[in-house]
């Protein structure tokens, strides 16, 4: 039981801020279906950094974690200016701008992984090796029955996303930036009416998401993958906007949608391990997070309430 809690965990709150990120860029009427891509392109630019700066420095790898996530919400947020242009500047379809980013990201991620392993370190591999981020327990609140799983084998990528995560939500539901923000998903044009810019409220927005999932990828690639590549997208921006579909836009919900994914990712794989079943049986366990999307799709969608203006192209003439 302790296992499927530390793991569920570990899985459920890089998926969560992700998760906050789509919250920001839809709450503000921009759909975006480029997590995956800011995601992968973050974790990219995060590993890339951290493995150029150890091989010139000869540092470890591992130590420049912490440098790893800010690079990556860097890359993230760079890489999110794309949608932002697309999607506001010049108008284009949102839905497709977002998968047309998310395939970018992949095969662009890709190449340049190749190349600059094979140019820079002499090595055919399209993966940067980063190894699992160090853990930590708390003493005493450890020892609690069952509880006491969240407090073990830390990592912490796991308390900064807290951190942040309760920052995001003072931000978008205690502040008046976060009360423009609602406003532009819900009416823009009374927030171009109180003189304040839509377009910019929008734009700062969606690099915010952009900032979220970067992290949210390098957490990932310490943790689940260890390393760099491909595999770091494997739906995981999809499965985040499907989170905070199902949590209503809203920041609480949407973290409990989270952790029923982690949760039944890591209880799967737990099932696979107890029932001693080969290693092919075992990744079957893994689709359990994406059945439970599709069950939850087909009791809750109808509920739902998405910001009114979500994915409208904003017109100052349109009243």
């Amino acid at each position: 039981m302790d296992t499927v809690i530390i793991d569920g965990l570990s899985f459920a709150l890089p998926l969560f801020i992700m998760a906050i990120g789509g919250i920001y860029s839809e709450k503000s009427g921009i759909t975006n279906l480029a997590i995956e891509g800011f995601q992968g392109f973050g974790a990219f630019i995060g590993a890339l950094s951290v493995v150029l700066i150890a091989n010139f420095s000869g540092t470890d790898v591992q130590n420049l974690f912490y440098l790893a996530l800010l690079f990556s919400m860097i890359g993230g947020m760079v890489f999110s200016v794309l949608h932002a242009l697309l999607s506001i500047k010049f108008k284009a379809n949102q839905v497709i701008s977002g998968v047309v980013i998310n395939i970018l990201a992949l095969a662009l991620t890709t190449f340049l992984t190749t190349q600059i392993n094979s140019l820079v370190f002499g090595a055919t591999s399209d993966k940067f090796q980063l190894g699992v981020s160090e853990r930590f327990t708390i003493e005493g609140l450890a020892n609690i029955p069952v509880i006491g799983a969240v407090f073990t084998n830390i990592y912490p990528f796991e308390i900064i996303i807290i951190v942040i995560a309760v920052l995001a939500w003072y931000v978008l539901y205690k502040t008046k930036y976060g009360m423009r923000l609602r406003a532009s998903g819900d009416n823009p044009h009374s927030v171009d009416a109180a003189g304040v810019d839509v377009a910019k409220i929008r734009f700062g927005a969606v690099l915010i998401s952009g900032v979220l999932s970067g992290l949210g990828g390098m957490c990932f690639a310490y943790s689940i993958s260890a390393n760099f590549s491909s595999s770091i997208y494997m739906g995981y921006g999809y499965l985040a906007i499907a989170a905070l579909i199902f949590g209503n836009w809203k920041i609480l919900p949407t973290l409990a949608a989270c952790l029923l994914f982690g949760f039944a990712r890591s209880g799967g794989t737990y099932i696979g391990q107890l029932m001693e079943l080969p290693s092919s049986y075992t990744d079957l366990f893994m689709i359990l997070p994406y059945v439970l999307t599709l069950f939850l799709l087909i009791f809750f969608s109808k509920s739902n309430r998405a910001p009114r203006a979500l994915g409208e192209i904003y017109d100052k003439g349109k009243r």
